[in-house]
């Protein structure tokens, strides 16, 4: 029996990868992760995707989804309305190894971010998000992802989190919060780090795979609000939390079937590592 202890405390989406994130009180969950999360993405003149890894500034615009689209603000910059795409200009972009076609957004919205970012840059939508498979290592034939990392949705824990905190105040240093880690899911009621033996998660009646953990990058050490980058929690991961090259810090997670889940749902953990 599921302990109501532990549920879903928090729900997040990235309508446009790197840019900031979007508090949800429930979603759909679709095969290829929460609805409307990254199926937007920003690309450089080869192509390749541009996250906050490279332009912090991202964390500062405020995407608003609406029907048929997205509203764009970022202050001291004109609002921007992009409509989603259909396939009529399909362009050949990549994130990391994976490389699909995408529906360009269009000049308006090529000439606002490049604008923003001060460098030649064109938005694109994933409109099949069935194009882009799962890393075959991890995922199963038919798993599917947007332009996320690599997988449909990241996993973190409250627990860890504090745990994580109490590492940084020892040190001197103030503790980070949830968002600087772009979760998908936030789950409480667990022990620190218990999500490293899971393998498979139900959140109300969706149940998911763990895939691996979540290696950690740059990201981390950016305020999602102001862009203003720092030098934690990548230290102190790299003490605590190092397996092998990667600094980990939640799980990547895959439905196994669809479904809605809301904030407030029990987590039950249905099979641990063996």
């Amino acid at each position: 029996m599921p302990d109501h202890g532990r549920v879903l405390t928090s729900l997040h989406i990235y309508p446009v990868k790197g840019c900031r994130g979007l508090d949800l009180s429930q979603s759909n969950v679709e095969p290829w992760g929460l609805a409307g999360d990254r199926r937007w993405l920003l690309v450089d003149e080869d192509g390749r995707f541009v996250s906050q890894r490279e332009q912090a500034a991202l964390a500062r615009v405020v995407i608003q989804p609406r029907d048929g689209g997205i509203e764009v603000t970022s202050e001291g910059h004109p609002p921007l309305s992009v409509d989603a795409p259909g396939p009529d200009e399909l362009l050949k972009v990549s994130v990391w190894s994976s490389t699909m076609l995408a529906a360009a957004a269009g000049p308006v919205a090529d000439a606002w971010f490049s604008d923003y970012l001060g460098e030649p840059t064109r938005m694109v939508y994933l409109d099949d998000p069935t194009r882009r498979p799962v890393d075959p290592e991890y995922g199963q034939d038919g798993d599917t992802v947007s332009f996320a990392d690599g997988f449909p949705l990241l996993l973190t824990s409250t627990a860890s989190l504090d745990e994580l905190g109490g590492w940084l105040a020892a040190g001197g240093d103030q503790p980070v919060p949830m968002n600087r880690f772009r979760p998908n899911v936030v789950v409480t009621g667990f022990e620190p780090w218990a999500e490293d033996r899971w393998r498979r998660v139900r959140i109300g009646d969706v149940s998911f795979r763990v895939a691996k953990p979540c290696g950690r990058c740059v990201v981390t050490t950016t305020d999602q609000f102001t862009g203003v980058r720092g030098n934690q929690p990548l230290r102190v991961l790299a003490k605590k939390r190092r397996f092998g090259k990667n600094l980990v810090f939640g799980q990547n997670i895959i439905p196994e079937t669809p479904g809605r889940i809301q904030v407030g749902d029990p987590v039950e953990i249905t099979e641990y590592a063996s």
